[in-house]
């Protein structure tokens, strides 16, 4: 009985995040005949737009606690896990490199382009969590590591 119940409870979850993600594209849920479960973290497509949109928030957040006089700017997410926790927990692998754009300019980064200048040109390489509960409109990236 326990068990039936769990794993109604884990469709109706995988069902419910599913139907928000086909009106968003701002995660990846796969449809409810996966055998994705709550709490297992699985590779996900590093394209897809809900990790970019979470690697973004990775760099905001390094941007944010950084001493840098430039902002950086992901450049490649070479490695992306999603796993379903009270919304969505993504893993993420990237790499993020200076821009040419000043902190103090508060540009976009979008419109930042990589710098040009060898001396100025910095690569790291970094881990991030970043939680997105969708129904809260909210994201908080706990881990930032960057060497």
């Amino acid at each position: 009985m326990a068990v039936n119940f769990t794993c109604s409870f884990a469709t109706l979850c995988c069902c419910a995040l599913w139907g928000f993600a086909r009106t968003s594209d701002a995660m990846y849920v796969p449809p409810p005949h996966s055998t994705m479960t709550p709490g297992s973290p699985v590779p996900v497509n590093t394209n897809n737009p809900g990790v970019r949109k979470a690697a973004r928030f990775g760099v905001y957040r390094y941007n944010n606690s950084s001493n840098d006089l430039f902002l950086f700017k992901e450049s490649q997410i070479n490695r992306a896990l999603v796993q379903i926790v009270r919304g969505l927990k993504y893993m993420l692998h990237v790499e993020i490199e200076r821009t040419v754009c000043e902190k103090r300019e508060h540009s976009g980064l979008d419109s930042c382009n990589f710098q040009r200048k060898k001396n100025l040109q910095q690569m790291l390489r970094c881990y991030f969590e970043v939680w997105i509960t969708p129904w809260l409109h909210k994201a908080h990236v706990p881990v930032a590591l960057c060497r």
